[in-house]
């Protein structure tokens, strides 16, 4: 099996709010994704077009995480700020369950991205997903 990944890139707000420091204040990152398939190459010679995986997954990270806040679903004081936001046009923000580390974030994007891109017929499934939520720091999970 072969594999090959694309970028995605995105910005958001979020806040953990049970860290012990200062990124329990609501803040901003350049978050960038790696969403690495696998499978076997098409009559092309590719696992996958990268710009089918821009096209979907991309296009659901602009959709539902670009500029807005991703939070935990728990964080009460949080969501009600941010609903009366878009009661006032602001986007929708994104409410996942636990706090909206970069493990989480890459776990939840795994999931999505195997939802859009996962063929049965060509074997074609997304093995890995890395959150960058600075240029330092990295997590990755792997399916």
């Amino acid at each position: 099996m072969t594999t090959c990944t694309r970028r995605i890139e995105w910005d958001a707000a979020h806040r953990v709010m049970r860290h012990e420091s200062k990124c329990a204040t609501l803040h901003g990152h350049r978050y960038a994704a790696e969403i690495t398939c696998q499978g076997d190459l098409d009559s092309v010679g590719r696992v996958v077009d990268f710009g089918e995986i821009k096209r979907l997954v991309g296009a659901w990270v602009d959709e539902v995480w670009d500029h807005t806040t991703i939070y935990n679903s728990l964080d009460t004081k949080l969501e009600a700020f941010l609903l009366d936001e878009v009661k006032q046009g602001k986007r929708e923000p994104y409410a996942m369950e636990g706090e909206p580390t970069a493990e989480n974030i890459a776990a939840a994007l795994l999931e999505v991205a195997n939802l859009l891109l996962a063929n049965e017929r060509t074997g074609l499934r997304v093995i890995k997903v890395r959150v960058w939520e600075t240029p330092n720091c990295y997590a990755e999970v792997v399916a």
